[in-house]
């Protein structure tokens, strides 16, 4: 039987009081507010928690639970639904600082901005920031259209949110807003296609309408480069400096555009290694070009295969059966959960060297965690990679809403 493939995205609505972020269900291993805890004007709460990642899980509050999590080299932060932030423990998970707020409507979710030491988040039209090191509230900026945030990216200390999109005309704005101090850059109308996110590399952003990619200068918004209408880009994909367009995972159809890279100058394309046979759910590309791609049926995307293709050499690495499209990368290793179909080896976390596969052996060999109870399928977890060389990788359960830090296989 094939396992169900987990649930994207996080139901977003919940208010977020200060009293009930602090009561039972925030922790489970240790009450917060322990000595050295301290409150600013703004109703933030911070307490010092110190040393190196280690092994633990939490159980997440109710406001946590609605929103997204991220983590940093540091720490675990979480954007509640409402609009607020909840500040983790790299040692052991409590609770070490809470930005409390309440705003109401769907959240465009979370960015984490380690250099500048910001996390932001969106909900309804207002984008708010948190303080990393401090847990107090950096800054506030309103969507000057009047609309609401729906997608957020970030690099190199610009914060973008797409935002007052118009499902009948596929009008939407892109904001650039200064990551350290919420200082507008500047506001752009943009055709953009709903379910998409934005790319940002090298002093330039990338977006799609869901046929043709726009690049604008990421100092002024100003346009300064189209695909061309011969190269169909329903979904782009991004990571490292390459960019690579699919077909879109919200198709309903049984025939898909070819995967093609695109060059990030000119948005001319690229030769690009294979075309796609079956339904592109989701892809993550690596800093030195590999495209990792979950590929499966179109009528029934539960079970699939993740496919990996060097940009650069165009060619197919290896493969990996899965029951998920839930994966990350983190150095050199490709992460993601073992087949929840798989009575042997089902429940646990999959690393595998992103050249060699999962067939190496030696230093190259995949490495398996041991089975969690937030790693289970029917938990429909996500993973969360703190950045820098923590060597720690956090699940997140979302049917019983926990995080389980341990370190990565």
């Amino acid at each position: 039987m094939r396992g169900r493939r987990g649930i994207r995205g996080a139901a977003l609505a919940a208010a977020l009081a200060l009293c009930g972020l602090l009561g039972a269900g925030c922790s489970t291993t240790g009450r917060n507010g322990s000595d050295g805890a301290s409150a600013d004007a703004s109703g933030s709460t911070s307490s010092a928690v110190s040393g190196p990642w280690r092994a633990w899980d939490v159980a997440l509050s109710r406001a946590e639970a609605a929103g997204t999590c991220g983590a940093t080299a540091h720490q675990v932060v979480c954007a509640t639904g409402s609009g607020g932030f909840v500040g983790r423990s790299r040692a052991d998970g409590r609770i070490t600082w809470t930005v409390p707020a309440n705003d109401h409507g769907k959240s465009a979710g979370l960015v984490v901005d380690a250099a500048d030491e910001r996390a932001v988040t969106g909900v309804a039209g207002v984008l708010r920031a948190a303080d990393l090191r401090t847990g107090a509230r950096a800054w506030t900026h309103r969507q000057p259209s009047g609309g609401a945030y729906v997608a957020l990216g970030a690099a190199d200390g610009v914060v973008y949110a797409v935002g007052a999109f118009d499902p009948a005309s596929g009008a939407a704005v892109l904001d650039a807003v200064r990551a350290s101090d919420g200082t507008a850059l500047w506001h752009r109308a943009v055709a953009w296609d709903p379910g998409e996110g934005v790319a940002a590399f090298r002093g330039r952003v990338y977006t799609t309408d869901g046929t043709r990619v726009t690049a604008r200068d990421a100092r002024t918004g100003a346009t300064v480069a189209v695909s061309p209408a011969s190269a169909e880009c329903p979904h782009l994909v991004s990571g490292g400096h390459y960019l690579v367009c699919t077909g879109s995972p919200f198709s309903a159809g049984d025939v898909f555009p070819p995967v093609r890279r695109l060059d990030p100058n000119t948005l001319r394309p690229l030769p690009t290694p294979k075309t796609t046979i079956d339904k592109p759910v989701r892809g993550l590309i690596s800093a030195d070009g590999v495209l990792v791609l979950y590929e499966a049926a179109a009528e029934d995307t539960s079970a699939g295969d993740w496919n990996a293709y060097d940009l650069e050499s165009r060619r197919k690495l290896w493969s990996y059966y899965a029951t998920t499209d839930e994966a990350a990368l983190t150095g050199r290793r490709f992460v993601t959960f073992t087949p929840g179909n798989d009575r042997a080896a089902r429940g646990r976390v999959i690393t595998v060297d992103l050249h060699a596969g999962p067939r190496a052996a030696g230093s190259a060999a995949p490495g398996t965690s041991a089975p969690y109870p937030q790693t289970r399928d029917g938990e429909h977890p996500l993973l969360i990679v703190p950045d820098g060389d923590a060597g720690h990788l956090i699940v997140r359960a979302r049917t019983h809403a926990s995080l389980r830090s341990f370190p990565l296989p």
